[in-house]
Formats: C-alpha cells, structure tokens, sequence
C-alpha cells in the first residue's frame, strides 16, 4: 500500500466533495476548486473521512493513489483555511508596490517589472522603513500559489555572497565567502 495514499482525509464541516465525469470538485469558504483525476482511482466519502482507493497492485496504480490522494488533500485544505506565502525583496533601492492584482517590481534593472496576478491570487504590499520590502500571497489553489512564486523569484534569484534578490520569509540561503576570505 502506498504509505501516503492510505491515509484518510478528514474534510470539515462546511466543505462538499463530490466527483463526476473523473472531476473531482471540493467547495469551501476559500472558493471552489477541479481536479481531473484517473478513472481507475475511487473516492469514498463516509461520516466526514475520505478515502482513496486503487484497484490493484500496479506500479501505475500505486503512483497514482498517493498522487491524487496528496492533491485532493491540498485541495481541502485551501478551500477551508487557505495558503499563504510571503516573500521579501532583498537588496539597496529594491521596492514593490501593487494596484489590485497588478505588481509592480522595481529590482535594479533598468526598467520596473509589471506581474499581472490571476484573480483567484489575492496580494499585499508592505514597504516599512528600514525593513525589507514584503509581498504576502494568498490563495485557495496550492499549485496556483507556488507557480506564481517561483515566477516572481525567478526575476531576481537571491544570490550566494550577499544575500540580494527575492526569497521567501524564513528561507535560509546557502552562503558563500568571497575571493577576500581565502587570504
């Protein structure tokens, strides 16, 4: 049994599951979010715990079953509680402000960097003197969120000597010494 796909999913109160046509849709206070899913796979919903079910002991099946079991479980957890990913901008004279869901991103280069944010991404701004610049990202849909991050960071990849560009909060980078640490 795959170790992942074999754990039940609690769905709380307030979030409906339901599947048709291999479409597995999960509605919550967050939103509403689809999942195509394999028709091999079942889904069975008893007392509040869902369970994913294989119909046998292929490799394919046994990849599958964590998969989809991983996937519908992030998909209940953003329609009830929602992700977050915050971000900040290091480095002299970087800012970033936002009007609605567009981003403005000024990071040294010649020219601002505009980022045009899908609606179901809500974004926020915070640019506090002498702290570094902050971009807070929430959204129901994990996949959504992380692709939107690794896009706004690979405008400007922190880099090993001083530490400038864009991280996430916490996110501890790998340092290097300079050409000046080996005399």
């Amino acid at each position: 049994m795959s170790r992942i796909g074999k754990l039940p999913i609690t769905v709380p109160a307030g979030v409906s599951f339901s599947v048709k046509n291999n479409i597995v849709t999960v509605k919550g206070p967050k939103g509403e979010l689809h999942q195509d899913v394999n028709p091999d796979i079942t889904f069975e919903l008893n007392d509040g715990v869902l369970k994913v079910a294989r119909p046998s002991e292929e490799k394919r099946h046994r990849a599958l079953h964590g998969l989809y079991r991983s996937l519908v479980n992030n998909m209940i957890i953003g329609v009830s509680e929602g992700f977050k990913k915050e971000m900040e901008l290091v480095g002299v004279g970087f800012r970033v402000t936002n009007t609605g869901s567009l981003l403005e991103l000024s990071l040294g280069f010649t020219h601002s960097i505009f980022l045009m944010l899908p609606p179901e991404i809500k974004v926020e701004t915070k640019s506090e003197r002498n702290k570094n610049p902050l971009i807070i990202l929430e959204s129901a849909d994990k996949q959504l969120i992380g692709q939107v991050c690794a896009k706004i960071r690979s405008f400007r990849k922190p880099e090993p000597y001083k530490g400038k560009g864009i991280k996430f909060v916490g996110e501890v980078l790998r340092r290097k010494s300079g050409k000046s640490a080996g005399k």
